[in-house]
């Protein structure tokens, strides 16, 4: 049997996240060799993983990147069971990580398959399952390209959005950070009239209709008294349309316009974890 050393299991320790007595009693099955003790810890993440498949993981940090010329952004969510996991350190560390490395990626898909310290991207979720505990996965995965790029992390990491203007123009920094706190707080469902579903438009008027039959409106006013109610839907609900909450005498479209005459936001994402 090979002599163990502090040192080799302090190593294993350093490379996998994983306990100390998980790594040493690691590399005493693997007899001292290094990448097989990995091996161990990575197929004691897979049967954690699969006893642990069906758990709700909707705790987890949501992180926000942006390159460095502010033309890109992506969201994820790195998710798991408990607030107590989430709060960790480490946890949160592991998140900022893997969202640094999921800007040069398209798709969740591709980011799962991507390398990152020398294992894939599911690969680590899966050695990270092991090594805590509790089931880890990356939940939402969102990306967004404009000629300026913003984003916020609300508090405690619990929803995370980015903006997108149409100039990157003197002021835009700030009128993004802004726009992007909109959005975490307020929860648009679409950017403007436009990119709202004609199901959920659909769904509104029958609402309205229905609220109004109950009030004894007569049939034929419904159509109309629905379409201003709609309106009233499109205002509280696209985030353009919304009050600007540190201004409410004028609408987020207005306040960028402020900041410069021909500034528009371009589009937006929201990841927000539970």
């Amino acid at each position: 049997m090979a002599k163990i050393t502090a040192a080799e299991v302090n190593k294993l320790r350093q490379t996998t996240g994983a306990g100390m007595m998980d790594c040493k009693n690691a590399l005493v099955e693997a007899d001292g060799d290094f990448e097989k003790a990995i091996e161990i810890l990575r197929k004691k993440g897979q049967k954690v993983a699969a006893k642990r498949a069906d758990r709700d993981s909707s705790e987890g940090a949501a992180i926000a990147k942006v390159n460095s010329e502010n033309t890109d952004g992506v969201i994820i969510s790195l998710n798991c069971e408990t607030d107590f996991v989430a709060k960790n350190d480490s946890f949160v560390s592991l998140a900022n990580q893997l969202a640094d490395l999921a800007i040069g990626f398209d798709s969740k898909d591709a980011f799962l398959a991507a390398d990152f310290q020398g294992m894939t991207v599911q690969d680590k979720l899966t050695e990270q399952t092991g090594v805590i505990g509790e089931k880890i996965e990356i939940g939402g995965f969102a990306k967004l390209s404009a000629p300026f790029v913003g984003s916020y992390i609300h508090a405690g990491n619990k929803i995370a959005t980015l903006v997108g203007l149409s100039a990157a123009v003197d002021g835009a920094a700030v009128a993004a950070k802004d726009v992007a706190m909109q959005a975490a707080a307020m929860n648009p469902v679409a950017l403007n009239e436009e990119g709202v579903d004609q199901s959920v438009i659909d769904k509104e008027i029958e609402i309205a209709k229905d609220q109004l039959r109950q009030e004894g409106k007569p049939e034929a006013m419904l159509d109309n008294i629905a379409k201003g109610k709609l309106k009233r839907f499109f205002k509280d609900n696209t985030l353009v349309n919304q009050d600007f909450i540190k201004d409410s005498k004028q609408s987020v479209a207005q306040y960028v316009k402020s900041v410069d005459s021909n500034l528009e936001v371009t589009s937006f994402e929201r990841v927000a974890l539970g």
